[in-house]
């Protein structure tokens, strides 16, 4: 989900909610704690220098029983932060304290905001010579001659 995605979505809304992907709402009392770009430079296995930017947007829950994120607060947040996010319209990861934080996509489900799962992956399969539809193997396919990391 991009930015302006969730700048229409919020203007469309009574309230804010996040569910977890298993359904589970976050609890009404959330705060968004951080609004910023998160960028990655990095080399994948197969050589290739890549860059990543996404707008990260960081939720935690504390004892403020009392404290409700309103669509128009959440609005105004955003246009706060345009001075980190500019005008670009960047896809959206969201950051959540389990056990460990959790990093998630977000799309929009209904009248929630639902974090979806995000997977690692091998940018560059055909380098490390994983087939397209790789067979099961303890080490995901990946043999130790291959070049792949």
């Amino acid at each position: 989900m991009k930015i302006s995605e969730v700048k229409y979505a919020l203007s469309t809304m009574d309230s804010v909610s996040f569910k977890m992907p298993d359904g589970t709402r976050l609890p009404p009392h959330f705060h968004v704690t951080e609004v910023g770009l998160v960028t990655k430079h990095f080399i994948d296995c197969g050589g290739t220098e890549r860059k990543e930017t996404v707008a990260n947007f960081q939720l935690w829950e504390a004892g403020d029983y009392d404290h409700r994120l309103a669509p128009q607060k959440f609005l105004h947040i955003l246009d706060v932060c345009k001075k980190v996010l500019g005008d670009d319209d960047y896809e959206i990861e969201v950051e959540y304290q389990q056990a460990t934080i959790g990093k998630f996509g977000l799309k929009l489900d209904g009248d929630d905001f639902l974090l979806t799962n995000k997977y690692t992956a091998c940018l560059a399969q055909e380098a490390c010579g994983i087939p397209d539809k790789p067979q099961e193997h303890a080490n995901n396919g990946c043999s130790p001659k291959s070049g792949c990391c």
